[in-house]
């Protein structure tokens, strides 16, 4: 069986690994008050070009997001999602637990735009309605896609006309900030979100996210809100081992790098046979059009996700790559879709 389900099965990168041996049987202070994690968060702080950005570590994407954003709304306020966002459809309604509406726009490419943020603000217009308050977006999308820069600066623009918080979930962070034509930087992210995560758990690390706080107006008892959200891991000196492993050297780039790269081969060979795809990904994710019959024998061979019908005779699927896939995997892939072409 050939594994292109997700970019989080595998373990960690050796060198992480490596990192948390060597460390294992020290002692240290907890959640998070340990010299790792203020070292890893110092190395990102000096990465973005933020000194003055708060850093905090969390366990996973799901934590995190519904952490941050119920922390930075008051009980009446909601967030703007494009439809397909993460919290929308793949989060369990955590975000909605916690009190807070998500405002939910439709997308085709899985990316906001500002007339939606202007539509959204329009809409809800007095105290009968919920007020937005964030502005939620991903990068690499739940569709692969990446920002530019002129588009993440339109829409930081748009939120500061409005007195809207930015937010960016980073968890394929890597794998868009090496994206083919990306010309978005973590100085480009710290410039221009209140807040953004750089994702670990989908990029080499057993598990870990890192949120960086960069306006004032939302740092206030962060770390409150992460205990209250049982986000606030007693063995925290795990988290910075890993982050600071992942930030010493440049492997938080070369591993997004090498997704890519393993995702362009695929995607070049699956456009060679003829097939076309549901989004113009440039990411580690895509998402190839097939015939019912070609899905349901390839999977006898390989495992993936399925997004969605297109038609009565064609669907959607999804590959991704990760940090870990082997070359070999990727082109005994493409060997089986030629079998099953016809």
């Amino acid at each position: 069986m050939i594994y292109f389900r997700n970019d989080y099965s595998e373990g960690a990168h050796p060198k992480v690994l490596e990192a948390l041996i060597a460390t294992n049987m020290e002692q240290t202070l907890g959640y998070g008050d340990d010299d790792y994690c203020q070292e890893a968060a110092q190395m990102i702080k000096n990465k973005i070009g933020a000194p003055h950005a708060d850093v905090h570590f969390l366990v996973g994407g799901t934590q995190t997001n519904f952490t941050a954003l119920s922390a930075f709304m008051r009980p009446h306020e909601a967030v703007i999602s494009p439809a397909r966002g993460h919290i929308c459809v793949h989060e369990t309604g955590a975000v909605e637990a916690t009190g807070h509406k998500i405002i939910a726009m439709p997308t085709s490419d899985a990316k906001l735009k500002v007339s939606q943020i202007d539509e959204a603000v329009l809409v809800h217009c007095d105290e009968h309605m919920v007020k937005p308050k964030v502005v939620y977006i991903t990068d690499s999308t739940e569709l692969g896609t990446v920002y530019s820069k002129a588009e993440l600066e339109e829409i930081s623009a748009k939120c500061k006309e409005h007195n809207l918080y930015l937010y960016l979930d980073g968890a394929r962070l890597a794998s868009a900030l090496t994206a083919p034509g990306c010309d978005i930087t973590m100085n480009d992210l710290a410039r221009l979100t209140d807040a953004f995560y750089i994702g670990g758990t989908k990029n080499g690390l057993l598990f870990g996210e890192a949120i960086v706080i960069i306006n004032d107006n939302l740092k206030e008892d962060f770390r409150y809100f992460i205990k209250q959200k049982g986000g606030l891991l007693a063995k925290g000196r795990l988290l910075g081992v890993q982050f600071k492993a992942l930030f010493e050297g440049d492997l938080y780039n070369e591993m997004g790098q090498h997704a890519n790269d393993m995702a362009e081969i695929l995607r070049n060979g699956i456009s060679a046979l003829g097939y076309s795809f549901f989004s113009n990904s440039t990411t580690n994710q895509i998402f190839p059009i097939f015939p019912n019959e070609l899905v349901s024998e390839l999977e006898k061979v390989c495992s993936f996700e399925h997004e969605g019908p297109v038609d009565a005779n064609w669907e959607a699927i999804r590959f991704v790559t990760s940090w870990a896939t082997k070359k070999d995997d990727v082109l005994k892939l493409l060997e089986e879709l030629m079998k099953l072409t016809k």
